[in-house]
């Protein structure tokens, strides 16, 4: 009888669907999150929902995240998609478009974060999937962060007037920051960046 022998190619393709899987489950049971009755009661009084926690037995921390703002979807979605704005929602923060184009479904970008009390000088690569105008999934490909995937979707509210914004991300970085400082760097600088934005798409109106 013959002995059964495995290419080294079939062990590549093999071990790729294993981690495609692995990776997209992962994303799936990320972005599954919704606001709680407590997070809508918070946001539907003008303040910013935030819940950074620990995923078990690793250093990632996940981010949940939502805020209203009154304006329609669309302005949200101009103010986020809109790489030279970057520096507004998070200071000291550039933006460079890599590659791809929002308006073919996808791009890549850079960013560079200067440093701050918690965090050093970051730089941070992320493919960004695009559905108009109501969702954003994004994915690390290159830079400091060992984690980096998550989404955002817009939700409209009032009819249309309004939107409800929620984040999710799921990150680890490749730096010797504890894990702890990390999670307390996100429960102060997303909130900041959620405010940023609903002043923002306000100012447009």
């Amino acid at each position: 009888m013959e002995s059964l022998r495995i290419k080294p190619v079939h062990l590549f393709f093999g071990a790729a669907a294993v981690l495609l899987f692995i990776a997209s489950s992962t994303l799936a049971a990320v972005a599954h999150w919704s606001p709680s009755p407590v997070a809508v009661a918070s946001v539907t009084q003008g303040r910013v929902f935030i819940e950074v926690l620990a995923e078990p037995g690793s250093n990632t921390g996940i981010i949940h995240a939502a805020i209203d703002i009154p304006a329609p979807p669309a302005r949200v979605w101009a103010v986020m998609t809109d790489c030279a704005r970057t520096p507004v929602l998070m200071a000291n923060t550039s933006c460079r478009i890599v590659s791809g184009d929002m308006r073919s479904g996808s791009d890549v970008r850079e960013q560079i974060s200067g440093r701050n009390l918690i965090f050093p000088a970051m730089h941070n690569v992320v493919r960004v999937d695009y559905t108009p105008v109501s969702l954003m999934r994004f994915r690390r490909t290159g830079g400091d962060f060992q984690t980096l995937e998550g989404e955002w979707r817009l939700e409209p509210i009032s009819n249309g007037a309004g939107t409800r914004v929620i984040y999710v991300n799921r990150l680890a970085v490749n730096l010797p920051i504890p894990s702890p400082l990390m999670r307390e760097g996100m429960r102060r600088d997303v909130p900041r960046m959620l405010m940023n934005l609903r002043r923002e798409a306000l100012a447009g109106r």
